[in-house]
C-alpha cells in the first residue's frame, strides 16, 4: 500500500523551526516550574516604548483612528519616513515608493512573492538570519547560500557574490548591522555590491544601532534596490508589528496589490505612534543605543574570559557571536544543555547557517545585571564540565 499523502502542503511541512523560538519556549516552561531564568536568546529590548509613541497611539485611539488607512500606510508615516532617509542618509525617497506593513516579516513574504518565479536564486550570505531562507523557499525560490568567513564579520565578498550569479539570480540578500554577527557593511563593500548590477535586498531592520563606523544604506549607492526597515529594535517596539519596504517604481503597483489582498493595511493607530517616533523619539533612541553600547562592551570581554572566542566584535545591532567549536559540534545540543543546566538561553548558531555551527548567539538586549548573573552561571558551570 503506497503512504497516504500528507494532508499539509509541501511548501509549508518544509518550513523549518525557528530554533532561537524553540529555546525561548523551552526556557518559559522551565520558568512556569519555578526556574529562574536569564533570556540572552531574542533579539527584544527590554527598554519600554517611548512615551511619546504610546501617547500618540492613545490619543488616535480616543480620536477614533480605528479604521482601515491607505493600502500603502498612512500618508503622514509614509512621509516622516521618506524625510528621515534625506536627513539621514541624503536620498531622496518619494512617499509613493514606500510600503507600510504590520512588521518586516510579512513584507519580506510579499516581496519574495513578488520577485520569484519556481528555481528563481537569491543569493544570501550563510550564516545569516534564520528566517531569510524559509521565505524564499516558500515563495519558489532557492536560496544560493555564499559561506562567509568570521574573519569579514560573516559579511559577503563582492567578489565572491559575483561569482555566484547565474541567469536565474534575482537578487542579493544583505543585513548590515547584522544578524547573528553585529557586523556592518562599509561603505566601499557596499559600493562593490552596487556596480554588481544586480537587485539588493537590503534588510535595515537594526538601524540606528550602529556604534563603530558609519551606518549606510544601500540606497546611498544605488537605486536597483530593495530596503527593509522598521520600528521594532531601534524604537523597542517588537510588539507593535510596524514596518516598511522602500522599493522601485515599476513594482510597487504589484506589491500594493498583493498587500491589499493578504494584508488590507497596518493598523492605524499603530501607525500613528510610527511618526511619533520618528517626529520626537531621536533622542529616546540615543539614550538606548549608548546603554546597548555599554553591554556590548560588558559582554564581548566576559564572553572572552570564559574561554567563547569572538572573532569579530559586533558593531552594531544588539548580539554578538561566540564560538564555541571547542566544546562541541552540536550548537542546539549545546544551548539546551546550557538551558537545562544554568538557566540561561542562549541562540544555537546552526539557526542562521551551516556556517555557524558551533557557534552561539548572544543577545545585549537585557540589563547589564542579567548579562552579568548569565555569563556567572556559565563560568560555574564551564569550570565543573572542564571547559575552561
Amino acid at each position: 500500500m503506497p503512504e497516504p499523502k500528507s494532508p499539509m502542503a509541501c511548501r509549508a511541512v518544509d518550513v523549518t523551526p525557528f530554533l532561537a523560538m524553540e529555546i525561548m519556549e523551552r526556557a518559559k516552561t522551565l520558568e512556569q516550574e519555578g526556574r529562574d531564568v536569564i533570556y540572552l536568546c531574542l533579539g527584544e529590548p527590554d527598554f519600554p516604548t517611548p512615551k511619546a509613541v504610546t501617547d500618540a497611539a492613545i490619543r488616535a485611539l480616543q480620536g477614533g483612528e480605528t479604521l482601515y488607512t491607505h493600502s500603502l500606510g498612512r500618508l503622514d508615516l509614509r512621509q516622516e519616513i521618506a524625510d528621515f532617509y534625506l536627513r539621514r542618509y541624503g536620498v531622496e525617497v518619494s512617499p509613493e515608493r514606500i510600503l507600510v506593513s504590520s512588521g518586516t516579516s510579512p513584507l519580506m513574504l510579499l516581496l519574495f512573492s513578488a520577485l520569484l518565479e519556481d528555481g528563481d536564486e537569491v543569493i544570501l550570505p550563510d550564516p545569516s538570519y534564520a528566517c531569510y531562507p524559509n521565505f524564499i523557499r516558500f515563495s519558489g525560490g532557492i536560496p544560493r547560500f555564499l559561506r562567509t568567513r568570521p574573519e569579514d564579520g560573516f559579511q559577503p565578498r563582492p567578489e565572491e557574490v559575483g561569482q555566484l550569479i547565474t541567469d536565474r539570480t534575482r537578487g542579493l540578500l544583505i543585513n548590515s548591522p547584522a544578524n547573528p554577527a553585529g557586523s556592518v557593511l562599509s561603505a566601499a563593500w557596499l559600493q562593490e555590491l552596487a556596480d554588481l548590477r544586480l537587485p539588493i535586498i537590503s534588510d535595515e531592520i537594526y538601524h540606528g544601532l550602529t556604534y563603530e563606523g558609519e551606518e549606510h544604506s544601500i540606497l546611498e549607492f544605488t537605486r536597483d534596490c530593495f530596503v527593509l526597515g522598521g520600528f521594532s529594535k531601534a524604537y523597542a517596539m517588537t510588539g507593535w508589528r510596524l514596518g516598511y519596504l522602500i522599493a522601485p517604481n515599476w513594482c510597487m503597483r504589484t506589491l500594493q496589490s498583493l498587500h491589499q489582498n493578504f494584508l488590507i493595511s497596518a493598523n492605524s493607530f499603530v501607525q500613528a505612534g510610527g511618526v511619533a517616533a520618528l517626529r520626537e523619539c531621536q533622542g529616546d533612541v540615543e539614550r538606548m543605543r549608548a546603554e546597548y553600547d555599554r553591554r556590548r562592551r560588558h559582554i564581548v570581554a566576559r564572553l572572552d574570559a570564559i574561554g567563547l572566542k569572538v572573532h569579530w566584535r559586533p558593531q552594531g545591532a544588539f548580539y554578538v557571536l561566540a564560538d564555541a567549536r571547542h566544546i562541541g559540534s552540536d550548537s542546539m545540543a549545546l544551548a539546551r544543555e546550557i538551558l537545562e543546566a544554568t538557566g540561561v538561553a542562549v541562540t544555537p548558531g546552526i539557526d542562521f547557517g551551516q556556517g555557524a555551527e558551533g557557534f552561539l548567539r548572544f543577545s545585549y538586549a537585557n540589563s547589564l545585571e542579567n548579562i552579568d548573573r548569565a555569563l556567572e552561571r556559565l563560568e560555574v558551570y564551564f569550570r565543573q564540565q572542564g571547559w575552561l
